[in-house]
């Protein structure tokens, strides 16, 4: 596990174990939240891994101006707490701008800054200010120092409970690719690092102005993360992904999730 701060204690829990967030890309109904929470509270703790349910509240980046947004700010945000009640797990969710912070960080666990806004001092700053842990996705256009000393924007306000997930890197216009000497490379900076295996599958800027991916590889990108040094792993999940508003390409179908999980927990030394 990582050498940085003790980031099991600041979900409550006694022992370090592997992270795994995980959930849809965006709220959609508390129906479809449930049922991917419902079988990960199981599941995850079965095998060894502390769960943590991620959901975007909003789309605030979409390619154009009819995808999909979200069902609304106040009613996801009120999802996202039903689910944190109901099935008694930390949640994630993203903010976009520091006028969202305070109402987001009433309900969420985790913040997380969006990779496209890993930049935004003034938004780094408002998220550490909270004192809630951070997940800063690392831009797909930056070095892995580079998101270090976004970081440190961040610590800078007193709170280093700050996770960094890796996500990919622009390959060209309309295609990423996964540098995995990135992973120890931000460890060395003394943060626990995530691999984010399905947003690290897409291929961004088509022309038809959809995000489209290969989640033929979601599985393998999360086993070489797991190898590489990470300390746990995000994945979007999904009941039907193809149903889906926003990365209908890219989440891994829930039916896909158990195998996956047992794979990775052998190579976490869990089983």
């Amino acid at each position: 596990m990582s050498g940085g701060p003790p980031w099991p204690t600041w979900f409550g829990w006694a022992d370090a174990k592997p992270l795994l967030v995980a959930g849809p890309c965006v709220v959609e109904s508390y129906e479809i939240c449930a049922r991917v929470a419902e079988k990960l509270t199981r599941l995850a703790p079965q095998l060894g891994f502390g769960y943590v349910f991620k959901a975007s509240y909003r789309k605030a980046n979409r390619t154009r101006i009819t995808g999909f947004q979200g069902i609304g700010d106040e009613q996801a945000l009120e999802i996202l707490a039903r689910i944190k009640r109901d099935f008694g797990v930390p949640v994630l969710t993203d903010v976009h701008e520091t006028v969202e912070v305070p109402a987001v960080a009433e309900v969420a666990d985790v913040l997380q800054v969006p990779a496209f806004l890993a930049r935004q001092t003034a938004l780094l700053l408002s998220v550490g200010r909270t004192g809630k842990i951070v997940n800063l996705k690392k831009a797909q256009f930056m070095s892995a120092q580079a998101a270090l000393f976004a970081a440190e924007k961040i610590a800078s306000t007193g709170n280093t409970r700050i996770f960094l997930t890796e996500r990919g890197t622009f390959f060209g216009y309309e295609d990423l690719v996964v540098d995995f000497r990135n992973i120890p490379r931000l460890k060395a900076g003394g943060y626990p690092v995530l691999m984010d295996a399905t947003h690290a599958v897409q291929k961004p800027n088509t022309a038809a102005g959809v995000t489209l991916g290969e989640r033929a590889f979601v599985e393998l990108y999360a086993q070489l993360g797991v190898v590489a040094g990470a300390d746990g792993i995000f994945l979007e999940v999904h009941p039907v992904p193809e149903a889906s508003p926003s990365d209908a390409a890219t989440m891994l179908p829930l039916d896909r999730v158990e195998p996956l999980l047992r794979r990775l927990a052998q190579l976490y030394g869990l089983q």
